[in-house]
């Protein structure tokens, strides 16, 4: 039973606890983020590892002025808890409830939505070089100066912006405190050089006593001269080298701290008080443990990060068993098509960016080592480095999230697509992602992917296309995109239509309205078309297949033919497949008046449920059947048979 945390209405709260309390109050927030998990899936291990950190940070920092970034914001639920918002904390994930990603639109203590990972050092340090300008400005000599501090998790470092911030960080040399949460994980485990040099700091956590330690004794030493002045600073230099890896970010202007238990309040509190009016860049490295407090999320951090709901079994702070089972998706079958193609051909490679469990390809990297390729939160490097695997005759698939391959824009452009390199990009949570809202819902990759020469852009219609789509796209000489959501999966009973360049499958044709489906909505459209045929219309359904080449014989036809064509995309309308589809009719000179395009609207789209953003969106069979019939274009037939009579 919650005691302490229902009375703290804000942060300044926190400051009338005892120890004693602040340490029931911990608990208190672990046992909430356990208590919700039992209504709800959420983000879960990541934020039981940062209780205390969120805690010592509002107690040593007043962040109604100073200035806190999360890296990445699913850990940011402590912080939720002690800024006001317990009351609401039931509707996390919720349409219309909290969001569970920072929102500046709920709390003045998020100051961006934050839900890529990477960013928080770079925008940390412009908040705190804009805040140094304005108080510049109002030129007031009674000014405080704002702390600014961006926490940021060991799997998040290694992303290339990290280091370009770093690098602008010590330049500048302002005040700026960077965090860095190790907890050995990323989602999935840390990997590569820089999460070996972490581990070895891990290892020495006397490292700072020991730096005290030769300050103290070198100060003893008497100088007698330049050579001996070098000496002793190398002796300092390799003391770090041996015993942390904190000498790589010193070398970059940084004051490196730590590391620190991160589970110990007082002692971070301490450190915190420390270094709060140091001059400079500050590192402080902050050991947690990913799942601290529940035995089960410390032990499997990886299924714990987002796992299913719990079973309510036994007491209340005791996780028994998860709920297992439910339906297959779209990623199951793209990840069972990758480890068959593997098997069949040694030049396919699968490159993905800290997201193995995400697209479910953990057989993949058990059975194929060598051929599985995890960059970390590294997307640009990641097709960067695919199109140095495709130049020397490997087919590298790369499987990342769409809404995370916009980080690699440039390098579609330059390393791949100018190159015409033969990558295959598959693009998982392409669409509305549901309660990850809008830093995660794949809304743009049809637009940016459809820009570029030599790109062959696709989306399956539904299960029964994956598996020839990524065959048919692995034997293509030039780059592939293609698309598939984060959902159940879904199927049409059919004869399936073989995958060939630029061809769409005509499912049914329609003589009043032909629903042209791009993706795996395809299924929704048959539904939706077998209800207008109850209306007494003749109405077909097309799976488009290709946005790029677009299939312009069988798509115009139906815009010549047809009085009302509804393009259905589980995307942005603006430069989408319906965009497309108009394009190519204007080129043609063809009327467009009866083209409705269907698709996801020009704002950010809200975080709640898949089935109830896709309702709200008009993209249910619902939403779909309603478009057809207010059509402007319906009596379109009506007329001509009028005309003919007249």
């Amino acid at each position: 039973m919650n005691t302490l945390l229902p009375q703290i209405k804000s942060p300044v709260d926190l400051h009338e606890l005892s120890d004693a309390e602040l340490s029931q109050l911990c608990q208190e927030v672990r046992d909430e983020l356990v208590r919700v998990l039992t209504i709800r899936p959420t983000h879960f291990a990541s934020n039981l590892g940062v209780v205390e950190l969120a805690v010592a940070l509002h107690l040593t920092f007043d962040f109604r002025r100073d200035r806190l970034i999360w890296d990445t914001g699913h850990q940011i639920y402590p912080h939720k808890l002690i800024t006001g918002r317990f009351p609401q904390f039931d509707t996390i994930r919720q349409r219309g409830g909290l969001m569970g990603y920072p929102n500046p639109h709920e709390s003045p203590y998020d100051l961006f939505m934050t839900g890529h990972a990477g960013c928080s050092v770079s925008t940390a340090l412009g908040l705190k070089v804009g805040d140094d300008l304005m108080d510049g400005i109002s030129r007031e000599e009674s000014v405080e100066e704002r702390h600014s501090i961006a926490v940021i998790g060991d799997g998040a470092l290694p992303s290339g912006i990290v280091f370009e911030a770093l690098n602008n960080a010590g330049g500048l040399k302002k005040n700026l405190l960077v965090i860095l949460n190790d907890n050995a994980m990323s989602i999935c485990p840390r990997v590569g050089a820089l999460a070996q040099c972490l581990d070895q700091a891990r290892l020495t956590s006397f490292y700072q006593d020991s730096k005290r330690q030769v300050r103290d004794l070198l100060a003893k030493v008497p100088l007698v001269g330049g050579m001996a002045t070098q000496a002793i600073e190398q002796v300092k230099d390799g003391l770090k080298a041996i015993l942390t890896g904190g000498m790589l970010f010193e070398e970059l202007g940084f004051r490196y701290i730590g590391p620190i238990d991160g589970h110990d309040l007082p002692t971070l509190r301490r450190w915190l008080r420390d270094v709060k009016n140091h001059k400079g860049p500050v590192l402080l490295h902050v050991l947690t443990q990913k799942g601290h407090g529940v035995p089960q999320a410390s032990a499997d951090p990886v299924t714990y990060h987002t796992p299913p709901v719990f079973e309510k079994i036994g007491p209340e702070r005791t996780i028994l068993a998860l709920k297992r089972g439910g339906a297959r998706a779209y990623t199951d079958v793209m990840s069972g098509a990758i480890y068959n193609v593997m098997q069949e051909d040694p030049r396919v490679t699968v490159i993905t960016a800290a997201m193995c469990q995400g697209n479910k390809l953990e057989k993949v990297r058990s059975e194929y080592p060598d051929r599985f390729f995890d960059t970390g939160i590294c997307e640009s490097h990641a097709v960067a480095f695919a199109a140095g695997l495709a130049k020397s005759g490997i087919r590298p698939i790369v499987d990342i999230y769409s809404t995370f391959l916009q980080r690699s824009f440039d390098q579609i452009f330059q390393e791949v697509a100018l190159q015409n390199l033969p990558v295959t990009f598959c693009l998982d949570r392409a669409g509305v992602t549901g309660p990850d809202g809008p830093t995660h819902h794949g809304a743009f990759d049809t637009p940016y992917m459809r820009l570029f020469p030599n790109m062959v852009v696709m989306a399956p219609g539904d299960e029964l296309d994956i598996a020839p789509m990524l065959r048919f796209a692995l034997a293509e000489n030039s780059p592939v995109s293609l698309r598939y959501p984060k959902a159940n999966l879904e199927k049409v009973d059919r004869v399936v239509t073989p995958v060939e360049l630029g061809q769409a499958e005509v499912h049914e044709w329609g003589e009043d309205v032909m629903l042209i489906a791009y993706g795996t909505l395809f299924p929704t459209c048959v539904k939706a078309a077998d209800r207008l045929r109850a209306d007494g219309l003749s109405v077909g359904v097309i799976n488009a297949r290709f946005v790029k080449p677009l299939d312009r014989t069988t798509l115009l036809k139906a815009v010549e033919q047809v009085p009302v064509v509804l393009t259905v995309e589980e995307g942005t309308l603006e430069g989408g497949f319906g965009s497309a589809l108009l394009e190519a009719a204007n080129a043609a000179g063809l009327d467009t008046r009866g083209i409705v395009r269907l698709g996801l609207p020009d704002r950010f789209v809200e975080h709640a449920e898949r089935g109830e953003l896709l309702a709200s969106l008009g993209l249910d069979v619902d939403g779909i059947c309603m478009a057809a019939r207010r059509s402007p274009m319906q009596s379109k037939k009506e007329q001509a048979v009028a005309v003919e009579r007249g």
